[in-house]
């Protein structure tokens, strides 16, 4: 294997990445679905009795059976959440160490899973420790249970229209409930996790072969889902360490694999000495350079896809104003609404066509 082979497996392997999660969140999926089953059978159990003159207090003890469903549910997921983090953190220390082994010709130093497990663990993602957004997970479900309850009991709706108003109807794939919301933050919540202790163990392999390795280069995924912060952070360098910008301004913030919910990134650590990738890199479409950035990747698709992935009025300054990529967004990273864009680029609004936003 080469340093070009190591770029491509690196790609494969967040490819690799997306559909292990992918996997992880149907088997989470499944466990709140089989809590909701429960759960509407509780509810319909529960308001069946309920008294005329139900007041909220007593509404509130009789969703004890309620609670403590929710809460069994959520004690499941977290545990299989946290052995799936456990058992990527494993095979991401073993895959590192092979993969740049194999492609540098050198014998580089394993991290051990536990201690990326440990590492993943005790950092917060999106500013909370995993079991703090588990706890905050099941209360916030519990919290849209309670409020519809008391609202459809004030309302005077038949009990089965309430339970319908909370898991949704089987029609619509009981997607049309109100925890159906909390259905999407758990799978939020998985996939950011899981990306997280990708990222973490990534980084206990960097900084355990310090000696070996320099600055760390963006390697963010070439297709229309990839974020505007991600975009802009496609192919940037970065110091090893202190991840300080090398050649630009914007800013390392949590880092590839961590900047938002549900972030794609990866990173690649150079060759002390080392200042650019070589050979090509996978890209929705083909083969490209490595070094060519997302922005350089857009400009070479059909405007339909620039208007998909910037919006229209972007996609127009893109293509016809003569902005890049980069200009969408402060030197921060911050990106910036079309006021803000026009205030600093009047020129190119009158160039591209976009109607102005004064």
């Amino acid at each position: 294997m080469s340093a070009q082979e190591l770029l491509d497996a690196t790609v494969r392997h967040q490819i690799d990445l997306q559909r292990y999660s992918n996997n992880v969140v149907r088997r989470i999926v499944a466990v709140l679905n089989r809590a909701d089953a429960d759960i509407s059978a509780a509810l319909m159990a529960m308001l069946e009795r309920a008294p005329d003159n139900l007041t909220v207090e007593y509404l509130d003890s009789l969703l004890s059976s309620v609670r403590q469903l929710n809460a069994a549910a959520y004690a499941t997921l977290q545990t299989e959440l946290e052995g799936s983090m456990r058992e990527l953190a494993s095979f991401e220390a073993r895959w590192n160490q092979a993969a740049y082994t194999a492609a540098l010709d050198t014998r580089f130093a394993q991290v051990t899973a536990e201690t990326a497990y440990a590492a993943a663990i005790a950092r917060p993602f999106q500013g909370r420790l995993l079991r703090e957004w588990g706890r905050s997970l099941e209360a916030d479900r519990m919290q849209r249970i309670r409020d519809t309850v008391r609202m459809g009991y004030l309302e005077g709706k038949a009990t089965a229209q309430v339970v319908r108003d909370i898991r949704g109807t089987k029609a619509r794939a009981f997607q049309d409930g109100v925890i159906e919301i909390d259905r999407r933050h758990a799978e939020a919540v998985a996939r950011t996790a899981l990306s997280h202790v990708a990222a973490t163990t990534r980084d206990r392999f960097f900084e355990a072969n310090d000696d070996i390795l320099g600055d760390e280069v963006w390697v963010s995924t070439l297709d229309g889902r990839t974020s505007q912060e991600c975009r802009i952070r496609d192919g940037k360098r970065y110091t090893r360490g202190g991840h300080r910008p090398v050649g630009h301004s914007l800013p390392w913030g949590s880092g590839p694999g961590r900047l938002h919910w549900q972030c794609r990134s990866t990173a690649i650590a150079l060759l002390k000495g080392q200042t650019e990738l070589f050979g090509t890199r996978a890209s929705k479409g083909g083969q490209v350079d490595a070094n060519e950035g997302y922005g350089a990747w857009l400009k070479r698709q059909p405007a339909s896809v620039q208007d998909d992935i910037l919006g229209p009025s972007r996609g127009a300054l893109f293509r016809r104003g003569g902005l890049q990529i980069e200009q969408f967004s402060n030197d921060k990273g911050k990106t910036l609404t079309l006021a803000e864009l026009e205030e600093r680029h009047a020129a190119a609004f009158r160039q591209a066509g976009v109607e102005s936003r004064a």
